[in-house]
């Protein structure tokens, strides 16, 4: 069988990864580490929580699901009809798992031996949908009370809290388990047009690492993958304006402290510019308010945050938003401090030195993220997600970055009229 093959490499190691685009439409990334003794698979399809509006080239108009409906997919694939896949995994000595979020939905597992059964069992069962009435309508009790557990997690809160914040019509802002309203309009019916939608192999990635080959890999491909046609998916957001819904909003839950998320609300990229986008925001974010920055110093000298306090991103089709938070007990000071510091940066410039600095550190992390079999297995599906981009990219794109980079980002995502600050406080007993 004749394969469309790419072989990516890191210039700086020299590790290869071989990218074959499988003629039943999958795209299959797999990079070889003889000198491990473990293996790792993971088979994922870009469809997550956000997807809830789409349409296939055939279709005219688009078609509206309830929220949820990836996460509740990706729990029913494991039951087939005659067995439970996970036994079957245990069976050959094999851990397996999932995971639904925003953007994917990915089914794993990693082995010491027998990868070969493994990867059988783990194509087989992603190609095998299997729903009824009786087991959706159980299921739906199960994540019911999944989600009433989330709705006590003061983390989750937080986080979900900042993001309807942000975001007037954008999907993210939905958990992604759904609510107990949506996932009752689950049908058998709903989750079968939705697998074969988004569980299209054109629409999906298998990759594998560690002590493995491509032709091993290959081999039960071929065996295994039902070729499909392309179907032009398209998935749609409504219209996002660049202003945010509220800068402030909060909550009081049963916690110890305070607890704050600072979020700058930003417009969305894709592929290597994605990539590039939330490079380059991290190393600002970090130079500004990471723990080397004299801002972190004063804040932790003054009390107004502890160690819990980070600083991230988080990015998606259709979102872009930079991330700070942790606890205190005057989050409104600590907001303030840091938009004072900002615009002290914008006028005055960043540390060079200092950026100098994170960006040796944060090139050496993504240069030794490859090193193990399981962090290259997520490197290469998150590159794959990323609009296909090279696995090598990161380390690639962090070379080129340069302090002119970080003071335009500074300009560009980190405005003051762009920003909310999402707040859990402690529950007061009442006298």
């Amino acid at each position: 069988m004749n394969y469309e093959t790419t072989v990516f490499t890191d210039a700086c190691t020299g590790d290869t990864c071989t990218c074959i685009h499988h003629p039943s439409g999958l795209e299959i990334r797999v990079m070889e580490q003889p000198e491990f003794s473990t293996a790792h698979a993971q088979f994922g399809t870009k469809y997550g929580s956000i997807n809830v509006r789409f349409r296939k080239a055939a279709d005219k108009d688009f078609t509206e699901v309830p929220a949820g409906i990836a996460h509740f997919l990706e729990h029913k694939l494991f039951e087939n009809e005659d067995c439970d896949t996970f036994a079957l995994f245990n069976k050959i000595g094999a851990n397996a798992n999932a995971y639904t979020s925003f953007d994917r939905t990915v089914y794993l597992f990693s082995c010491s031996e027998n990868f070969d059964k493994g990867l059988e069992i783990l194509l087989d069962f992603v190609q095998k949908p299997y729903f009824t009435e009786q087991t959706v309508q159980k299921e739906q009790g199960i994540i019911g009370q999944e989600i009433k557990m989330y709705l006590d997690d003061a983390n989750d809160r937080l986080f979900y809290q900042l993001l309807r914040g942000l975001y007037h019509n954008h999907p993210v802002t939905i958990d992604v388990a759904g609510s107990v309203e949506s996932i009752a309009q689950i049908t058998p019916e709903l989750l079968y047009a939705c697998y074969h939608t988004f569980y299209n192999l054109h629409n999906m990635v298998l990759c594998c690492t560690g002590n493995i080959t491509v032709e091993q890999v290959l081999k039960t491909a071929d065996k295994l993958l039902i070729p499909v046609e392309d179907q032009g998916l398209e998935s749609a957001f409504l219209p996002e304006p660049e202003t945010v819904v509220t800068p402030y909003a909060s909550a009081k839950m049963a916690v110890g402290k305070t607890m704050f998320m600072i979020g700058f609300k930003s417009h969305p990229e894709k592929g290597e510019e994605e990539l590039k986008a939330a490079l380059i925001s991290m190393l600002t974010f970090s130079a500004i308010a990471g723990p080397a920055s004299p801002l972190y110093q004063k804040l932790i000298a003054e009390e107004l945050i502890n160690d819990t306090f980070t600083t991230d991103y988080f990015s998606g089709d259709g979102f872009f938003c930079l991330l700070a938070g942790g606890e205190s007990d005057n989050p409104q000071a600590v907001e303030d401090a840091l938009l004072a510091e900002i615009e002290r940066a914008k006028t005055e410039g960043i540390d060079e030195t200092l950026f100098e600095t994170l960006k040796r550190a944060a090139y050496g992390e993504a240069v030794t993220a490859n090193y193990s079999p399981e962090g290259a297995v997520s490197t290469l599906v998150d590159s794959f997600m990323t609009d296909r981009i090279s696995p090598f990219a990161r380390g690639e794109v962090l070379a080129k970055l340069t302090i002119a980079d970080a003071q335009e980002c500074l300009r560009e995502r980190f405005r003051s009229d762009r920003v909310c600050l999402s707040v859990i406080e402690p529950e007061t007993a009442e006298a």
